[in-house]
């Protein structure tokens, strides 16, 4: 089953037993595959990386919005934004641990015999393509220029 066809079921469950905040959740992750699926006239089907990308990218968003809220003292518009961000976060893989990551950055470096500043980009685009929904690019980033002394 795949992950579009897990967030339809999710929805109907989540319409059954009328738990209404889940399932704006689970309809915005909807709208972004449909919208993903029909980008450039044509319809596609969404891989599970781009699935994966696409639930990245709107938790980062409730989670920005949640800040600004929470810096405005605005609880009231808060407290969604982390549930749902909550919501979505578990359809993404089982995140790794800090040192996970590190262990998988060092033999990305080994492997691309990358020692310096310069070497970050390759190193960059090898760990996010290697760890795509195990970690968020900025503590991949973090570890990475840690890693190579930066």
């Amino acid at each position: 089953m795949s992950l579009f066809d897990k967030i339809n079921e999710d929805i109907k469950k989540s319409m059954l037993a009328k738990e209404k905040d889940k399932l704006e959740a689970l309809r915005a992750i909807k709208a972004a595959f449909l919208l993903a699926k029909t980008e450039g006239g044509v319809v596609n089907e969404l891989s599970p990386e781009r699935e994966i990308q696409i639930i990245q990218k709107l938790i980062k968003q409730r989670r920005d919005a949640a800040e600004i809220y929470k810096s405005q003292n605005r609880t009231d518009l808060y407290e969604p934004e982390v549930f749902q961000a909550d919501v979505m976060s578990g359809y993404l893989p089982a995140q790794l641990s800090a040192e996970e990551i590190k262990a998988e950055v060092l033999a990305i470096i080994k492997e691309l015999n990358a020692v310096s500043v310069k070497d970050m980009g390759k190193v960059m685009g090898a760990a996010n393509k290697k760890l795509a929904g195990k970690s968020d690019s900025k503590t991949i980033s973090e570890i990475v220029k840690s890693c190579l002394g930066i």
